[in-house]
C-alpha cells in the first residue's frame, strides 16, 4: 500500500499506476535491448557498457538510450522492415511487373480510379 488507510480507492489507483509503470519500463527495456543487440555499428565493449548502465540505472539508462539513440532506432527499424519485405518478396517470387500489370487491368476495368492507380503504383515502386 502506498498510502495509509488500508484498501482504499486511492491505494488501488496508486497500485494500478505502479503496475502500469513497471510494464511500460519492461517493454522499453525489451525494445532498447533488442535494438542494442541488433546493432552492428556499436562495438562489443560499447554494448557491455550500455547493458551495465541499463542494469545499474534502469530508468535513467533507458531514458539516456532513447534520448541519444532514439532517431537511429527508428531508422534501423525501418531499414530492417524494408529488408524483411524484400526478402519475403524474393522468397515468394513477387514481381513488381506482375503487380503493375494487375493494376493496369484494374484501371482498365474501372475498378480503381486514376488517383488510386497512381498511389498504388507509387507504393509498388518503393
Amino acid at each position: 500500500m502506498l498510502f495509509n488507510g488500508g484498501f482504499t480507492f486511492t491505494n488501488f489507483l496508486a497500485d494500478i499506476f505502479s503496475v502500469f509503470m513497471f510494464i511500460l519500463w519492461f517493454w522499453l527495456l525489451i525494445t532498447v535491448s533488442g535494438d542494442l543487440f541488433r546493432r552492428h555499428d556499436v562495438s562489443g565493449f560499447g554494448k557491455v557498457i550500455w547493458v551495465i548502465v541499463l542494469i545499474i540505472l534502469p530508468y535513467i539508462g533507458i531514458f539516456a538510450y532513447l534520448l541519444t539513440q532514439g532517431r537511429g532506432m527508428a531508422e534501423r527499424d525501418a531499414e530492417r522492415m524494408k529488408h524483411a519485405r524484400d526478402n519475403l518478396r524474393h522468397a515468394i517470387g513477387f514481381s513488381a511487373a506482375d503487380e503493375l500489370e494487375k493494376l493496369d487491368r484494374l484501371k482498365a476495368a474501372g475498378s480503381i480510379s486514376e488517383d488510386e492507380y497512381k498511389r498504388l503504383r507509387g507504393r509498388l515502386m518503393e
